[in-house]
């Protein structure tokens, strides 16, 4: 049951992101593509301020303190989204998205078979790399 709920609320994720590139992407069309990914930024730090001075548990102090690769995330998230905003109104929501789903399963696959980043290992195996072939052609197909 738990894994259920966890795939729905991925798949509805999923489906927030498709819905946010192609905002943004208009967004972008009419204050600019770097404003429109400072929007989303900007807009989520504030919201993302409030739930953690109610309801977070951590400790940000302790941000100073981890390996500095750990932060890359925040930039890697800003590449993504500043991406989408540029590509989505050249060529579309479906391709955009499509593509960054080949992306994230590719990658996590490698990531996954050297165990990299404290992920367990897991080998790519015939079936794991023939589902990328198939993705890469749906890819083409969407295209």
């Amino acid at each position: 049951m738990k894994k259920t709920i966890f795939y729905l609320v991925a798949l509805f994720s999923g489906i927030a992101l498709s819905m946010e590139g192609a905002i943004y992407g208009e967004l972008g069309k009419i204050i600019g593509q770097f404003e429109s990914s400072f929007y989303n930024f900007f807009v989520g730090t504030i919201i993302l301020t409030l739930i953690v001075l109610f309801f977070g548990k951590g400790n940000l102090t302790h941000t100073f303190k981890v390996p500095k690769w750990y932060l890359l995330g925040g930039l890697l998230g800003l590449i993504y989204l500043t991406v989408l905003v540029f590509g989505i109104p050249k060529v579309g929501v479906g391709i955009s998205m499509i593509a960054v789903v080949v992306g994230q399963m590719i990658m996590s696959m490698i990531i996954e078979h050297f165990g990299w980043l404290g992920s367990a290992k897991k080998s790519i195996t015939k079936k794991r790399s023939l589902a990328i072939v198939f993705m890469l052609v749906a890819l083409i197909f969407i295209y």
